[in-house]
């Protein structure tokens, strides 16, 4: 998606820092609600901005803080203690990196984000009671001297038990190029479209693209009701054919959902391929075009379902970031109705449109910070409260965790980061805030030996992707010692997901270490309604 990334100083840092306001406490996953949603938030230090606290500058100590002195005189400091993101809830890269080690390879760094690896997994955050987030804050210490983990975990409503819900109307672009004629690509297309389509409502509405050298529509938008079995033998119809063009997949894609166009519906696009583009344009810049367009206009998301053993996981990626919408992976039919069943309501539906993260840390309390992952989600931190600017797209019983490698100050004590996440309601664009925070006392415990299971799962998700993309993360145990602790926590959680968690950090190991794994890869599961 498109990401600003201006630079402000001078004038710009002291009227952003003139309009902060001082929330929070010490205790862990407080929330403080803001239905206009027009304050400023930041630590009690002052404003920040960057992932990393800087190098002493003007102004400030060796440690990069600022001289004690009065509070206005710490807020006109140079900005260097916000984190601001937009939100993802993509599980894609987690999902393919298993199918590879399954494989008997490592996946490819580029391919591995930390943030769709800790997404993948259930995190029991408190939901909040009406449509938009809550806020939990929380975290530990690690095996390195003086760092902690703080976990910032958002979680939106899950879906109502009626089933009640706007009406959907999905386009589905299929990709049938030559490559899609492997085993576990078209033939799993074809089963996941035929699983969607019997759990869609009868109000609900569909229409059909396939794509390989030209695009060619299969079936116009088409209301469910009396007509099931002319969509099943639509999709049932789809053959493989020559090359990947996905530009003209996309675009034909795009125009029958804008000629398809429900008001008061969940327009979204379904894009179904193994995103391997070697036609037409393969440019993701330009390719992405067409879908900015329609969804300023229209409101149309893109949800991307990535399949294949050989997958595009960077055009598919940044092709959702663009179109506001998700990505995910599936391997096998178990993982396809996990997606296309248990998992619907989050990818037919909207709880939160645009939405950003910005995190405050207290230049008090706090030495340096680093956010694991989510390079490409980041915002410029002047806008947090712009709604024009892009933010991640967010449906019912969605959790979006942001894990941060935090070193305190020696003998700090107080609050240690206050986090706001901001969304435009998906019907009204009415823009909305909620805010938590957290104090050292709440992140003292050892993360091994005091922290909750679902924290060390986090953790040990998050080392593990690091791990793998070659990361210097601080406290990271070896792959071994990461294996076990996730069999332990599998043992204690009886979370099949952690199993699986386990397997492909035991997989990584014996890869790393000269040997092979034949298992197929098993099912990404994140927390969804």
């Amino acid at each position: 998606m498109d990401r600003r990334a201006r630079t402000y100083r001078g004038a710009l840092a002291l009227l952003l820092a003139g309009g902060i306001l001082v929330t929070g406490c010490s205790g862990p996953g407080t929330s403080n609600d803001s239905a206009t949603a027009d304050r400023g938030v930041a630590g009690s230090g002052g404003p920040a901005g960057g992932e990393r606290a800087p190098s002493a500058g003007p102004g400030q100590d060796e440690d990069g803080a600022g001289p004690a002195e009065d509070g206005a005189a710490r807020e006109s400091a140079a900005p260097d203690y916000l984190s601001t993101f937009a939100l993802d809830v993509d599980t894609a890269s987690y999902g393919y990196a298993r199918r590879t080690l399954g494989d008997g390879q490592l996946p490819a760094a580029g391919t591995v984000r930390p943030e769709e690896f800790v997404n993948s997994f259930r995190q029991g955050y408190e939901r909040p009671d009406g449509n938009g987030f809550s806020v939990n804050v929380d975290g530990a210490r690690t095996d390195a001297a003086d760092w902690s983990l703080v976990r910032v975990g958002l979680a939106t409503k899950t879906a109502s038990d009626s089933g009640e819900r706007p009406p959907a109307a999905l386009t589905f672009v299929v990709d049938i190029s030559g490559s899609m004629s492997e085993p576990g690509r078209l033939d799993l297309a074809k089963t996941s479209l035929g699983i969607l389509a019997d759990e869609l409502r009868d109000d609900d509405s569909v229409s059909l693209v396939t794509f390989s050298d030209e695009a060619e529509t299969r079936l116009p938008m088409t209301r469910l009701q009396g007509n099931r079995t002319k969509v099943r033998d639509a999709i049932a119809e789809m053959e493989p054919a020559d090359s990947t063009n996905v530009a003209a997949g996309v675009r034909r894609g795009y125009d029958e959902a804008v000629e398809g166009h429900r008001k008061g519906a969940t327009n979204r696009v379904v894009l179904l391929s193994d995103a391997l583009a070697n036609t037409g344009e393969t440019d993701a810049d330009a390719i992405l075009e067409r879908i900015g367009d329609a969804r300023k206009e229209y409101g149309i998301t893109l949800f991307g379902v990535g399949v294949g053993s050989d997958y595009g996981d960077e055009l598919m990626e940044r092709l959702t970031n663009k179109g506001d919408g998700n990505t995910t992976y599936i391997a096998d039919e178990t993982q396809a109705r996990k997606v296309f069943v248990d998992q619907l309501p989050a990818h037919v539906e909207l709880r939160a449109r645009d939405a950003k993260a910005q995190v405050a840390f207290d230049r008090r309390t706090v030495k340096q910070f680093e956010l694991i992952g989510y390079e490409n989600r980041k915002v410029a931190d002047e806008d947090f409260r712009d709604d024009s600017v892009d933010g991640g797209e967010v449906g019912p019983g969605h959790t979006v965790t942001a894990l941060y490698a935090v070193r305190l100050r020696e003998g700090a004590s107080g609050r240690v980061a206050t986090a706001t996440v901001r969304w435009l309601d998906p019907k009204t664009r009415e823009a909305h805030e909620e805010t938590g925070s957290v104090g050292t006392g709440a992140i003292d415990g050892r993360l091994w030996d005091d922290a909750g299971a679902r924290l060390q799962v986090t953790a040990v998700a998050a080392y593990f992707a690091d791990t793998l993309r070659g990361g210097d993360l601080r406290g990271t145990p070896t792959l071994g010692e990461l294996a076990g602790r996730a069999r332990k926590l599998a043992s204690s959680t009886e979370d099949s997901s952690v199993e699986k968690l386990a397997t492909a950090i035991e997989q990584a190991d014996r890869i790393r270490n000269g040997g092979g794994d034949e298992r197929p890869g098993g099912e990404g599961e994140g927390e969804l309604g």
